[in-house]
């Protein structure tokens, strides 16, 4: 299983991009993505940006990969699923319409 890490481009550079992940700067290959403006969001795995995704979804997967260090460490992480909080559960939209998953 790889796991990619969401990095900000800073500053395009041709089929390269400076990008940010949390105050450390990568030079990442952009070429499976193309090239992305300043700000955008890109998942690096290996040093190649995999995916572009929304500053949304790079925030949340920032903030699991927090939780897996905090849990290796002992410390808690439920600060980092505060949109999970107080909720139960919920099946994705393409999954409710199968009757495996509903009964």
């Amino acid at each position: 299983m790889c796991i990619a890490n969401p990095m900000q481009v800073i500053e395009p550079e041709g089929v390269w991009a400076w990008c940010d992940d949390d105050g450390r700067r990568e030079r990442v290959d952009m070429r499976l993505v193309g090239a992305q403006p300043p700000g955008s969001w890109v998942l690096v795995f290996l040093g190649a940006a995999r995916d572009v995704v929304d500053e949304t979804t790079a925030l949340r997967t920032r903030d699991a990969l927090a939780a897996l260090r905090a849990v290796a460490h002992g410390e808690p992480v439920d600060h980092l699923f505060a949109d999970l909080i107080g909720r139960e559960p919920e099946l994705p939209d393409y999954l409710k319409t199968h009757r495996s998953f509903s009964e």
